[in-house]
């Protein structure tokens, strides 16, 4: 009898055991992470960083403030700042020495979707003209943070590495 009533105490004691683990399990930051369970939305977002990334990064010496109007659609926060001091830096430079910027995204990883919020590592490839020089061709890499506002994502802060 005392065997059987010792034996039922390990089971009970096993078993919440067990669920303990299981709720661990279940709400670990990697089970929080849509980037790991929500294909459609890490498409979605990646596509949409890529993109924007790619078109702000991208300009000509005649097109510099649409490359600026745009980019005020897509950027927010820090990022907005940031690129408000970089293009504060490169204006003259562009038109006085005729530069292009091509940019395009090669590579985006979502490291993190949470709701409304995501972090990215994007790699880039861009092509410096200088008039009608050969083009200079040189790779970034991008981490990237974006919120949704209104179903579009905005990027908030960008660190180069």
């Amino acid at each position: 009898m005392i065997a059987l009533a010792a034996l039922t105490v390990v089971l009970v004691l096993a078993g919440c055991g067990l669920l303990y683990r299981a709720q661990e399990l279940r709400s670990a930051p990697a089970a929080e992470n849509r980037a790991l369970t929500d294909s459609e939305a890490t498409t979605r977002v990646a596509d949409d960083i890529a993109d924007d990334l790619a078109r702000v990064f991208s300009y000509t010496p005649d097109g510099l403030d649409a490359t600026e109007r745009s980019a005020r659609t897509v950027l927010t926060g820090r990022a907005a700042r940031q690129y408000t001091q970089l293009l504060a830096r490169i204006r003259a430079d562009v038109a006085k020495q005729r530069v292009t910027l091509s940019t395009q995204a090669v590579r985006t990883g979502v490291i993190r979707l949470d709701g409304d919020d995501a972090r990215l590592l994007v790699f880039l490839d861009q092509v410096s003209r200088r008039g009608k020089a050969a083009g200079t061709s040189a790779a970034a890499q991008l981490t990237v943070t974006a919120h949704r506002e209104n179903g579009q994502w905005r990027i908030v802060d960008i660190i180069s590495r």
